[in-house]
């Protein structure tokens, strides 16, 4: 049980705290006041969402609200996704103009060889790249 960041063990303590500092003589007031606010949160509550309903019409009951449940979204799938589509379609390049790395290597010298991966090192004494899109 784990209500408002509260343990178990702690919502008892509190409990039992106030029981001791209200004493026995205004408990029974007390708990009849806490009834009355949570029957009028609750009866708030429900007039909101009735009324809600009845301001979206037919359309509010045709909603799949699991489909926007954060907790089904997978963020290894999306960027899996998003990495594996096809830069040149995105891009918009047509099917003809493209040209696989085995076309540009025969085209070059003959037989497919591996490409070389350049890599890029870092100079202290150069000023960093600043992007404006990126900001």
């Amino acid at each position: 049980m784990n209500i408002f960041g509260i343990g178990s063990w702690e919502f008892v303590i509190l409990i039992v705290l106030a029981a001791v500092l209200i004493g026995p003589d205004r408990l029974p007031e007390y708990l009849a006041k806490f009834r009355q606010f949570v029957r009028s949160a609750r009866e708030m509550a429900e007039g909101a969402k009735t009324q809600l309903k009845e301001q979206m019409g037919p359309e509010f009951q045709d909603v799949d609200w699991r489909q926007y449940d954060p907790r089904q979204y997978d963020p290894r799938r999306i960027v899996r996704d998003a990495l594996g589509e096809d830069v040149s379609n995105t891009l918009g390049i047509p099917q003809s103009q493209q040209a696989t790395d085995a076309d540009l290597a025969t085209a070059a010298g003959g037989a497919a060889s591996p490409v070389a991966v350049q890599t890029l090192r870092y100079d202290p004494d150069r000023a960093t790249p600043f992007d404006f899109d990126a900001t």
